[in-house]
């Protein structure tokens, strides 16, 4: 058995390596969230344009997240196998092409078919990404980076949505569309400008495949794994059907869910901007303990109160523990294996990630016919305390050890 060795060298008093690199990094995490954040407002002005029902539209926002659920092993692959730089300006490339494609869909058909092959190019732009990330950076800088990445993420959530719903008004919903080609400058500077993977595969696939199922079986990175599915259900518990909870109580303007969702990215971001400082307080086990926390309170507060002001609290503590969740196990994966496989792992995560989106309005969206919204809401809560036992039960975090690779 060998250690994986971390680097927990404080480069704070240093210059910040890769400033240029970093900015186009954060850059390029942004356009993870605009992936859907950009095309939300304008959701019911395709519906009725391309004559559609309202499931069929929803496939229009909801798409690629599970073409990169299904697609992010792929992607890591890739990754693993020729490097950070040229999948990630490809990937970047084909997000712009096929994302700003819906400039001149004119057709159900040919909109959804965009949209897949957007799903491919977002898979290898938020796994490229991460991986870039997290294996230019080490130690306490490694933890402010994915911190900024949360915070850069969220200030998306906020803006996008504002940016595609000026731009169908100004214009026509088409309009919106034209953002995603961004990724296209984007991913010609990362090209040009991102240093190559110093650390080539001496392995064969078979044996780089072998080594990452080995890891798979180890139960702390299972168990990450299963809390990044856990943050997603979480985010999209509100996202989805706070809305609702809304209008239940008499606040079915738009602009008023909107406020909220402000509200949840803009806590989210500056936690984000924190998590250095945090991390060097706490351990990796306290902060998730922390989010278990998040999670009870703010699910409780959702569940059982009907005044705005308290469910605004609970709002924002829903986006305090999405960030704590995301930038602690993002880093967690990184010190738990070897950068040879880490393509794989964080596309994993990505699988995890998105497929926790994919299924939370369907499962709690079923419970909730079945009952009603405060009841799913409290059950997550009551999810959230088994999660917060089985983490006040375990002992202070080791050092993760692994296999001779």
């Amino acid at each position: 058995m060998s250690k994986i060795i971390v680097n927990e060298t404080s480069c704070d008093k240093g210059p910040l390596p890769y400033r240029t690199v970093l900015v186009l990094l954060l850059l390029a995490s942004m356009l993870t969230v605009m992936a859907g954040a950009i095309i939300t407002p304008v959701v019911e002005v395709m519906r009725g344009d391309l004559k559609i029902d309202g499931t069929a539209a929803g496939l229009i926002l909801t798409m690629h997240g599970l073409v990169i659920a299904v697609s992010s092993p792929l992607a890591g692959w890739l990754i693993d196998r020729w490097g950070r730089r040229v999948p990630l300006a490809a990937g970047l490339v084909m997000y712009g092409l096929a994302g700003g494609a819906g400039v001149f869909a004119e057709s159900y058909q040919a909109l959804i078919a965009s949209r897949i092959i957007f799903g491919l190019g977002a898979a290898l732009v938020f796994t490229g990404t991460t991986v870039a990330m997290l294996a230019l950076y080490r130690g306490t800088l490694r933890d402010r980076v994915m911190g900024w990445r949360t915070t850069a993420t969220s200030i998306g959530g906020v803006i996008f949505p504002l940016i595609g719903g000026g731009l169908a008004t100004l214009m026509s919903w088409h309009a919106a569309f034209g953002v995603y080609l961004i990724g296209l400058p984007i991913g010609i500077a990362v090209l040009a400008m991102m240093p190559a993977s110093q650390e080539k595969a001496q392995k064969s696939t078979r044996q780089q495949g072998d080594a990452m199922l080995t890891l798979l079986r180890q139960p702390a990175l299972t168990g990450i794994f299963f809390l990044v599915i856990v943050q997603a259900v979480m985010l999209y518990a509100l996202a989805v059907f706070l809305p609702q909870r809304l209008a239940e109580l008499g606040y079915q303007m738009p602009v008023v869910a909107s406020l909220y969702m402000a509200l949840m990215s803009g806590t989210s971001s500056v936690i984000g901007a924190y998590f250095g400082r945090l991390r060097q307080r706490w351990s990796y086990l306290a902060l998730l303990r922390w989010t278990a926390v998040a999670w009870v309170g703010a699910f409780l507060l959702l569940g059982l109160s009907g005044d705005l002001w308290l469910l605004a609290v609970g709002s924002a503590i829903t986006g305090i523990s999405n960030a704590l969740a995301f930038s602690t196990t993002s880093v967690m994966v990184a010190d738990f294996v070897p950068e040879k496989v880490l393509g794989r792992a964080m596309a994993v995560f990505s699988t995890c990630m998105f497929l926790g989106q994919f299924l939370s309005p369907v499962l709690l969206g079923a419970l909730i016919e079945q009952t009603s919204l405060t009841t799913g809401y409290l059950m997550l809560s009551g999810g959230a305390t088994l999660i917060l036992t089985v983490l006040l039960l375990m002992r202070q975090e080791r050092k993760l050890t692994e296999k001779a690779l």
